[in-house]
């Protein structure tokens, strides 16, 4: 391999970027669109959940009751109805997603020490959602009861019974609890991936397309020189990608870096070779540029949006895709980059991850050259 037939196929697919500044601009405007929007849309937060109460004794206590519920974030009240009919037509046009339903003789009960029960309505539609709504509403029922109970003692003993267990949460890591602290490290690699495959895959299928890479074929330039040469300008404009990406995400989305940024942009730069080196590798295999795109879109995006653990749990996934995912480059990228945001972890905690995530990226590049070797034969 000579670095002078390297740089001089380099220079080309640089020129050619640079004549064509609109998809250069969109190279490095799209990364940053889809960040932003999927950064804001996509939340696992549930607060704000539009309550409606039916409150049929309207006395002190029921009032205490919704009191609670409005003082929580998890809730906010929408309206005071009289009936069921008003209830199931507030949950039926999805003006409340709960329902909280007071009987008469609340008070009646609670001043004779008697178990009274309320009534919770959910739109179980979205079965996740519903199960924290209902976790939420158990949550301001249960220290409702245990006031009312502590009262009572106090009435009856003269002093407030002692408490067997006090339960002290701490969450680790995520302190604040904020679904985008989770969400935007993994939304980074997905579209990493599917920008630098994107980007590269149309480069061989352009050559064929055009006709000049029968030009090619006739000069002295090797399978490895081209397909390096090609790499090293989409290599430098998705590193500026992910560059842009971390800053979005630590001054728009304000989510913390804990651990080594160099590290970051040393398993980034890895991953971004193995994105780049499979973009090739569909190019030289479809030789034709909306095939070669529709095919990179399929092999990057929904792998890594689906089965990375970027979304959903991998540990709650049948048997048979928890063995797939660990065919996709983006589970251990992602991985690295919740390590490195969250956790702020080292090598010592990330080094299977990256062990896998170089093994990829040396296969792809591989794949990409003896594919390309092929061709000239």
């Amino acid at each position: 391999m000579k670095p002078r037939r390297l740089l001089a196929v380099a220079r080309k697919e640089l020129i050619h970027l640079l004549r064509d500044p609109r998809a250069l601009g969109i190279s490095i405007a799209l990364p940053l669109v889809l960040l932003l929007l999927f950064g804001y849309a996509l939340t696992l937060d549930v607060d704000r959940v539009p309550l409606v109460v039916w409150d049929q004794s309207r006395t002190p206590q029921s009032r205490e009751l919704v009191a609670r519920f409005e003082g929580s974030r998890y809730f906010q009240l929408r309206d005071r109805v009289d009936g069921y009919p008003a209830v199931e037509s507030d949950l039926d046009h999805s003006e409340a997603m709960m329902a909280l339903v007071i009987p008469r003789d609340f008070a009646r009960k609670i001043e004779t020490e008697q178990p009274v029960q309320v009534q919770v309505l959910v739109d179980g539609s979205d079965a996740n959602t519903a199960t924290l709504v209902l976790t939420y509403a158990e949550s301001v029922v249960r220290n409702y009861s245990q006031g009312i109970a502590i009262e009572q003692a106090v009435r009856s003993m003269g002093h407030a019974p002692a408490i067997a267990l006090d339960v002290r949460p701490r969450a680790w890591f995520n302190a604040d609890m904020e679904s985008k602290n989770y969400i935007v490290p993994g939304l980074i690699a997905v579209i990493i991936m599917l920008i630098a495959a994107l980007q590269t895959s149309l480069t061989v299928a352009r050559e064929w397309e055009t006709g000049t890479m029968e030009q090619l074929i006739s000069t002295p330039i090797r399978g490895p020189e081209l397909i390096l040469g090609k790499l090293l300008p989409y290599f430098a404009v998705a590193l500026l990608d992910m560059i842009l990406a971390v800053l979005a995400g630590r001054f728009l989305f304000h989510v913390p870096l804990r651990g080594s940024l160099p590290l970051l942009m040393l398993m980034s730069s890895v991953y971004i070779v193995g994105s780049l080196s499979m973009g090739i590798l569909i190019s030289t295999k479809t030789r034709n540029q909306l095939l070669a795109s529709q095919v990179a879109y399929m092999v990057t995006f929904l792998p890594a949006f689906l089965l990375s653990g970027f979304m959903f749990d991998i540990a709650n996934m049948p048997n048979v895709l928890q063995y797939i995912t660990y065919v996709v480059p983006a589970r251990y990228f992602v991985a690295i980059l919740r390590g490195l945001y969250l956790k702020g972890v080292g090598v010592s905690v990330l080094w299977r991850e990256g062990l896998l995530l170089v093994g990829f990226g040396f296969l792809m590049l591989a794949l990409a050259v003896k594919s390309f070797k092929k061709r000239l034969e």
